[in-house]
């Protein structure tokens, strides 16, 4: 398949994409919305509103616009003959169609994609190949999944934890690979925020329960700050507490902070612990005050392996996202900031 034609798959999956609703009756769309009522089923962390959000985000993603100009930098390579390899994918299952940029970067490059899906995750991606390839068959020959063993690869891209990265290295390590390890998210609150950046911060912080590498999972803020505009915000997500497994996740670390005696603040609904790790459990935001910029800058440098994102809403002397965009990347802000595009052209 041409570029051009792998450009307008993508464009017109983005169309049905942003036209997603789990009630839609749609029959373009019916492989997709089949697929997002099971995969609830099958992981109730998927929870229809949060589907409904991820995948009208990557509509919103393929936008003519989007690609355009992601794909602009890598003009002179796309255009060279294509040496088509098979592209090796083992794909994470924290969040919904987590592993959408990695299908999406596979297949606009030429390459054939032979993904291994998560348990967690094993049907939506799938749903979207079955629309790709209704509209162009020519997608039938690039696209296979596996639930087993990936086999017979060029190259492979493997996303996992600090613990499975390990096997990933032992495994994959002859081949040309990206490995990616666990990631969390951070903000620096400067104390001069107003209720709507805060509002976009609760979103930062909570969509997807916060299981996103993308979730801020630890904030830095000023000595003395008030947390109250924050909680205030973050009170439209009251409601994961009516989520089970959510509920189980916060009833079980209230637990551990009172009988271990471990100060924290109560929401009702998210635990506030002052704790200078980065990385924080389910319905825990961690804390950390700071007196001057130069301490957040020393303690982030320490870190950034293991930093996905900084949010940020003022001026801050690194790269950051403004608070309501950590769950939005652009095309072109790749996981672990590794160019996954590049890597794939090369």
């Amino acid at each position: 398949m041409n570029l051009d034609n792998r450009i307008k798959s993508f464009e017109l999956l983005g169309d049905l994409l942003r036209r997603f609703h789990e009630n839609s009756c749609d029959r373009e769309i019916l492989p997709l919305v089949m697929a997002a009522r099971f995969a609830y089923a099958q992981n109730p962390w998927f929870t229809p509103e949060h589907i409904r959000l991820a995948l009208n985000s990557l509509g919103e993603l393929l936008k003519s616009e989007n690609l355009s100009a992601w794909l602009s930098k890598y003009h002179q390579k796309l255009a060279e003959p294509v040496t088509q390899k098979t592209i090796g994918v083992v794909l994470a299952g924290n969040i919904p169609a987590v592993g959408f940029h990695d299908f999406l970067c596979v297949l606009i490059s030429g390459n054939k994609l032979k993904a291994k899906l998560s348990s967690s995750d094993a049907l939506l991606l799938p749903a979207m190949a079955e629309i790709l390839t209704g509209y162009f068959p020519e997608w039938k020959e690039q696209i296979s999944f596996t639930n087993g063993m990936l086999e017979h690869f060029d190259a492979i891209i493997a996303t996992g934890s600090d613990n499975t990265s390990r096997y990933f290295e032992y495994y994959f390590g002859k081949y040309q690979h990206i490995i990616r390890k666990t990631r969390n998210s951070v903000a620096v609150i400067s104390g001069e925020e107003n209720e709507n950046v805060m509002q976009n911060m609760a979103n930062d912080i909570m969509q997807y329960f916060g299981m996103g590498c993308r979730s801020i999972s630890k904030l830095y803020v000023p000595k003395g700050y008030d947390f109250l505009l924050l909680t205030k915000a973050l009170g439209k997500f009251e409601y994961y507490c009516n989520h089970n497994k959510y509920r189980n996740n916060y009833d079980y670390s209230k637990s551990i902070f009172l009988v271990n005696r471990i100060p924290f603040i109560d929401t009702g609904y998210l635990l506030f612990k002052e704790d200078p790790s980065i990385k924080s459990r389910i319905a825990v935001l961690h804390y950390q005050y700071y007196s001057n910029i130069t301490n957040i800058l020393d303690d982030l440098n320490t870190k950034m392996d293991s930093i996905q994102c900084v949010v940020c809403n003022s001026s801050f002397p690194l790269p950051c996202v403004m608070p309501g965009k950590a769950q939005q990347p652009a095309l072109w802000e790749y996981a672990d900031n590794v160019d996954t595009l590049d890597f794939l052209l090369s």
